[in-house]
């Protein structure tokens, strides 16, 4: 699993794509919704496109930005370092997604 923080441009899923091809793993779908760089970037056979696939992923990061405060821009927690939010980000999701307990 990996993550990249930026914007949807063609860069940022470069970057994204790079980290996910050291997992040795096969990527067999790639759920998005109708952004140009997807299209660009990413096979058509692997891509599936529309809100259906998406809604899971939308209430995923409803939820990381519920839990951790520091995504949402308006609240006293925010930090402007992107290493901060690389690094909480990445506990984070080893908190809820693999069940690992860090301290």
């Amino acid at each position: 699993m990996a993550y990249v923080f930026g914007t949807r441009a063609y860069e940022v899923l470069r970057e994204l794509l790079a980290s996910l091809s050291g997992l040795k793993v096969e990527i067999i779908a790639v759920f998005s919704d109708d952004n140009f760089a997807y299209h660009d970037v990413i096979p058509q056979d692997i891509l599936c496109t529309g809100k259906r696939n998406t809604q899971r992923i939308e209430c995923k990061y409803l939820t990381f930005r519920t839990r951790l405060k520091r995504l949402a821009r308006r609240t006293i927690c925010y930090s402007k370092s992107l290493d901060m939010h690389t690094t909480l980000f990445g506990l984070l999701i080893n908190t809820l997604e693999f069940r690992r307990k860090l301290f």
